[in-house]
């Protein structure tokens, strides 16, 4: 169903026009704001794709302020080429306009993004994509302490991969002035993405990752973890 759908929706998708006519504006804050002359991703990338088509066409909570693009495009670009086989997941943004988006509590002003955990397969040793196709229901997907799906031993959060894209992300932020103001992933689950010599890197590069979240909130961050960036 979602292949076909896909397929019968392609060509409305390639022709989304992503530019705007004027300069985008962040206004107030993440929780409290709004986006004007906000930008849309490209439904898909060389390396990335949006992960839904409800919530980009019916939703369209795939837009940003212009330089949270520019960021992420250049960051997915590095990426390929480090990384030509992996492949990365956008999920929910802001809408055009911005402004209360449930459930969440932030995504307000154009400079938040949620991006889908990439994952492994244990057995291969490589990117296992089948559970990237749910759509929203992606965000119901749990994890155990370990990073593992469902509390099997077949698939794992592919923490190494999460770093190397943070990692780049700073970076790209930082030659467009901007910086990640904080990073939201599931408690128990950070000293997986801190163990390996990249995860130390990440951990001593000064990106704040929040410290305490409440239960309700933890618990939904584990399919994805979510980036606000600071303009």
């Amino acid at each position: 169903m979602y292949k076909y759908a896909l397929l019968v929706l392609l060509p409305f998708l390639i022709s989304c026009k992503t530019e705007q006519k004027e300069p985008s504006v962040s206004i107030g804050k993440v929780n409290n704001g709004e986006l004007k002359n906000g930008v849309k991703f490209s439904y898909y990338g060389e390396n990335y794709n949006y992960f839904s088509i409800t919530s980009y066409l019916l939703l369209r909570r795939c837009y940003v302020h212009e330089k949270v693009r520019l960021i992420n495009l250049n960051t997915y670009r590095n990426l390929n080429k480090r990384f030509p086989k992996q492949k990365w997941v956008i999920m929910e943004c802001s809408t055009p306009q911005g402004g209360k988006m449930q459930p969440h509590k932030t995504h307000q002003n154009g400079t938040s993004i949620d991006f889908m955990t990439p994952l492994k397969s244990i057995k291969s040793n490589k990117q296992y994509f089948w559970k990237s196709h749910l759509g929203v229901w992606h965000y119901l997907l749990t994890f155990d302490k370990d990073g593992y799906l469902n509390k099997r031993k077949k698939v794992q959060i592919d923490f190494d991969m999460i770093a190397h894209h943070i990692l780049t992300l700073s970076k790209e932020a930082k030659k467009q002035g901007v910086k990640i103001k904080k990073v939201i992933f599931k408690i128990n689950l950070k000293d997986n993405l801190f163990k390996s010599k990249i995860g130390k890197k990440l951990k001593k590069s000064g990106i704040y990752f929040v410290k305490y979240l409440t239960p309700m909130v933890d618990n939904v961050h584990d399919d994805h973890y979510h980036i606000d960036f600071e303009l």
